[in-house]
């Protein structure tokens, strides 16, 4: 066995400033379409439920999900006092995203460093107030837009979504690799869609296969924090404006989400304790 050091970047150290929140926790994926933006909206929801004040930044600059996820209604414009923007307030979330100031039916035409620099605008000209935690809902991919905000937000760690395909495995590999290369600790892995139950016969079975997020969290020394059905009702709460953790708060999968915000809150606040030197030890 050897025993390897290396160093966490302290969160806020040559970082762009975020006055009034205490913590920044990344949700990310390597590709779109296995739930990201699902599981941010009710991580955020969960972490508030569990007594944090929670801020949500919908960091898609080409498809902002979280308004309609929250049901914020279309047009709704952010007010600005003292030239810095007031968020968006949904069901007790403070909430900011590139659809609130921006046309529905307007796709941002950018390229990368534009989308970036609107980002950082976004987070830096927000009037954010005594937030425990923000949650970032990152764009899909690893790219110029995910790079620069791994690099310039001063990130207490990131949550990894994948679905148990092959596919998105590859890709939620890379996801984690990005962040070790910006010394952002990856906090764990949420595997959505995991299993499906059939409303009609109780029948369960794995569409995507079974396993995969645990193979990754044993590749990556990280671990698996959720596992999450694919269910008609998840996607029909938030096509209402009212993700499952406010519509069905005793359910089971509600419960799933508690018990991730959680283990959140925890590394958080361990990090804190630790300070900004983390010594690792690998076999």
């Amino acid at each position: 066995m050897t025993l390897r050091s290396r160093t966490i970047a302290a969160a806020g150290m040559n970082k762009l400033e975020l006055p009034g929140v205490a913590h920044v926790v990344a949700v990310a994926s390597g590709k779109g379409g296995v739930g990201k933006s699902t599981v941010s909206a009710n991580l955020a929801l969960a972490l508030a439920a569990e007594g944090q004040s929670v801020a949500l930044l919908d960091a898609d600059i080409y498809g902002p999900s979280q308004a309609l996820m929250l049901g914020v209604p279309e047009g709704t414009r952010p007010d600005v006092v003292d030239d810095k923007m007031v968020p968006i307030s949904a069901h007790g979330l403070q909430v900011m995203s590139m659809g609130f100031v921006t046309s529905a039916k307007t796709p941002a035409v950018w390229r990368g460093p534009m989308a970036s620099g609107a980002l950082q605008q976004l987070l830096a000209q927000t009037r954010w107030q005594d937030v425990d935690v923000m949650i970032v809902d990152y764009p899909p991919g690893t790219g110029d837009i995910q790079l620069t905000l791994a690099q310039q937000v001063p990130m207490s760690g990131a949550v990894v979504v994948t679905t148990p395909q092959d596919i998105a495995l590859l890709d939620a590999r890379k996801a984690i690799e990005m962040f070790r290369k910006v010394d952002v600790p990856v906090i764990g892995i949420v595997e959505n869609m995991s299993t499906h139950v059939c409303t009609e016969c109780g029948h369960e079975e794995s569409i995507f296969g079974a396993g995969g997020g645990d193979s990754v969290a044993a590749e990556y020394d990280t671990r698996v924090l959720a596992r999450l059905p694919l269910a008609l009702t998840v996607r029909e709460a938030s096509d209402r404006g009212q993700p499952l953790v406010v519509s069905d708060p005793g359910g089971t999968t509600s419960e799933t989400f508690r018990q991730l915000a959680q283990q959140v809150i925890a590394s958080y606040i361990y990090q804190s304790r630790a300070g900004p030197e983390i010594s690792i030890v690998d076999d």
